[in-house]
């Protein structure tokens, strides 16, 4: 619950410090476009404030922080917070989960891809001249077979993951192979 005291200040970059023990992490090309999206739409930063305790020490937004300092921010929105460390370790936690999942077909319909990617979102291309008509080595008892090319083992995996679990859904067993 937020309480009356708790605002949002803003502070000199240099008085925030970034957690050591923060566990996550950003790629290259993820963080590129945090800073983007940083420069290009700052006021998004006062409705998303660092979370810091009372060392001054990032618990929320570390990633943020960074990509703060790289775009040249001189002052950071901030709220402190008076957790004890088991709140704060589990806030760190729970600050970052992603519970929901995007709707890749509204997305699709509705929203341009363009800025989507140039917002953050990491957009699966497809590539019709890359999908392959053979399918010699996907067996199927039906005939059937669908073959999706991914961008990288973690896409892949999650999808895998995704499909199996809709399929059993359905009482479908998962017959998946990788090539």
């Amino acid at each position: 619950m937020v309480n009356e005291e708790t605002r949002v200040m803003i502070w000199p970059i240099h008085r925030v410090k970034p957690n050591p023990e923060n566990p996550r992490s950003i790629r290259d090309d993820q963080f590129e476009k945090l800073v983007k999206s940083l420069k290009d739409f700052p006021d998004m930063a006062s409705v998303r404030p660092l979370i810091i305790n009372d060392d001054n020490i990032v618990i929320g937004g570390n990633m943020r922080l960074r990509a703060m300092k790289d775009a040249g921010w001189s002052d950071v929105p901030v709220i402190k917070v008076e957790w004890n460390a088991d709140q704060q370790r589990e806030f760190i936690i729970k600050d970052n989960l992603g519970f929901g999942e995007w709707d890749w077909d509204a997305l699709a319909n509705d929203w341009d891809a363009t800025e989507l990617n140039d917002w953050g979102l990491n957009v699966p291309e497809f590539d019709e001249a890359s999908i392959d008509d053979d399918t010699s080595d996907v067996e199927s008892k039906s005939g059937l077979s669908l073959i999706i090319q991914f961008n990288s083992e973690e896409e892949a995996q999650r999808a895998h993951s995704l499909i199996a679990q809709a399929l059993s859904g359905f009482g479908i067993p998962a017959q998946i192979s990788q090539r």
